[in-house]
């Protein structure tokens, strides 16, 4: 296997018709909801400028959705952990 083969996974024809393949799959997909690339890197941007503009409201909510759902898995991983030890 040459240091090529090792790069891509395969060789480069078997990747080039995968590329093929997956490209058009992708471009069929995007094409049917009406989204461009240009739609998909704005969509990236708006992301990163609401998450910005959030600021601290977001890490406020996300320590809440962490100890809202700590409340329920730390109590029952120690219940099964306990009834594991049993057997």
């Amino acid at each position: 296997m040459s240091s090529l083969d090792r790069f891509l996974g395969d060789s480069p024809l078997r990747v080039l018709i995968k590329l093929i393949v997956i490209s058009f799959l992708v471009g069929v997909v995007m094409s049917a909801f009406g989204w461009s690339p240009l739609d998909v890197l704005n969509g990236i941007r708006d992301f990163f400028v609401d998450l910005w503009n959030m600021g601290f409201r977001a890490v406020d909510r996300f320590v809440g959705y962490f100890l809202l759902g700590a409340a329920i898995v730390i109590p029952a991983f120690i219940l099964l952990r306990l009834f594991s030890l049993r057997k």
